[in-house]
């Protein structure tokens, strides 16, 4: 049987995840083969932002999953500096077709950083592995980058769809394996108070059982 506890923490958990990487290597086409299963071969760059929500369950959770689509072109990067606050996760893309998208990698990861409010879950994602032929990146490049960095590494598919799915669920999980970590750490730490009330120390405010009790049992969230 569920405990009070369990119910509490059964509530959607919303998480903001961005997609960053240069123009052109596909980052909308992977969130619409994600989020609707659909690919456009004749695509336009993305203006702005725009963004799309997926639910997702996670230990019986129901986890949140709002996705950020951000202009890879430099005329935009002023402009959607703005929307890395709040970001716990990010797909960070290149095209495996195109050296220069990977050498961009460095500056796409210092940018992630300075604008950012916390760390952030980040994956590799190198994309159009259908463009087998035209490839210019290897995998073991890929994988030799992410070690360096500290980051998950995978590659993927709009086209076929490889991989796709795979890629934002990793970050998905990684951060609300995070987030469990942290309100257990929380709850252990509460405990802990509560135990040493009466061992002599001095307390200072003298609060009666039941308010104790109640403020024990809050919740502890993330932004």
């Amino acid at each position: 049987m569920a405990s009070d506890g369990d119910e509490e923490q059964s509530q959607d958990y919303l998480f903001k995840i961005v997609l960053i990487g240069d123009a052109a290597v596909g980052k909308s086409n992977l969130l619409a083969r994600y989020a609707r299963n659909e690919f456009y071969p004749n695509s336009k760059s993305t203006i702005g932002v725009e963004f799309q929500t997926q639910k997702m369950d996670i230990d019986g959770k129901a986890v949140k999953a709002q996705i950020w689509d951000t202009a890879g072109q430099e005329r935009f990067r002023a402009v959607t500096s703005a929307y890395y606050r709040g970001a716990v996760g990010a797909l960070l893309v290149y095209d495996i077709s195109r050296r220069q998208t990977f050498d961009s990698v460095g500056r796409w990861l210092n940018e992630l950083q300075a604008h950012s409010d916390m760390n952030v879950v980040t994956i590799l994602v190198g994309n159009k592995t259908d463009l087998k032929d035209a490839r210019e990146v290897t995998t073991a490049e890929g994988k030799a980058l992410a070690e360096a960095q500290g980051l998950f590494f995978m590659e993927t598919s709009a086209l076929d769809s490889s991989n796709v799915a795979a890629a934002f669920q990793t970050v998905v999980k990684e951060i609300y394996t995070i987030l469990s970590r942290k309100m257990h750490l929380s709850q252990d730490q509460k405990k802990h108070d509560m135990s040493s009330l009466g061992n002599g120390k001095t307390v200072i405010l003298q609060e009666d059982a039941s308010d104790t009790n109640s403020g024990a049992k809050r919740n502890w969230c993330c932004s």
